[in-house]
């Protein structure tokens, strides 16, 4: 596993970096990453979750294991400046909505703005073709 902890901080919950769609493209791999080894990690651990009785002792452990996971997950975006909207869900910060990513979409290609979510976003393209924003 690849030490992330060496990451500086380029952003914050307070005030998100605002990205170009360059500067969010040149940072991708490491998000893409970093987010792909949060995903097997926390793996098996959801399954472990899964087919656990809500009863078993066990299950507070468990749970605290994989809270722990997405908790470090979230610091990481956030110190890269990204805004975190869920579980594997990030988003970009433009100045004017967001460049928008799930995992494990191979790369960033939809837009929202700032009113808008998840289920409305757009295609880069075309929005890029539609508006011509600055940050494209």
């Amino acid at each position: 596993m690849t030490n992330t902890s060496l990451i500086t901080q380029i952003g914050s919950i307070e005030e998100p970096r605002l990205f170009t769609l360059d500067e969010a493209q040149e940072i991708f791999p490491l998000v893409k990453r970093i987010t792909h080894e949060a995903f097997q990690t926390l793996e098996p651990t959801r399954r472990r979750l899964e087919h656990m009785l809500a009863t078993d002792p066990r299950m507070v452990r468990v749970e605290k294991q994989y809270e722990a996971v997405v908790k470090q997950w979230v610091r990481k975006m956030e110190r890269l400046g990204l805004v975190v909207k869920g579980l594997w869900l990030v988003d970009f910060d433009t100045g004017d909505g967001y460049l928008c990513w799930k995992y494990p979409e191979l790369k960033i290609s939809h837009y929202h703005d700032y009113t808008a979510g998840y289920s409305d976003r757009r295609p880069l393209k075309e929005v890029i073709e539609e508006l011509d924003p600055d940050w494209a």
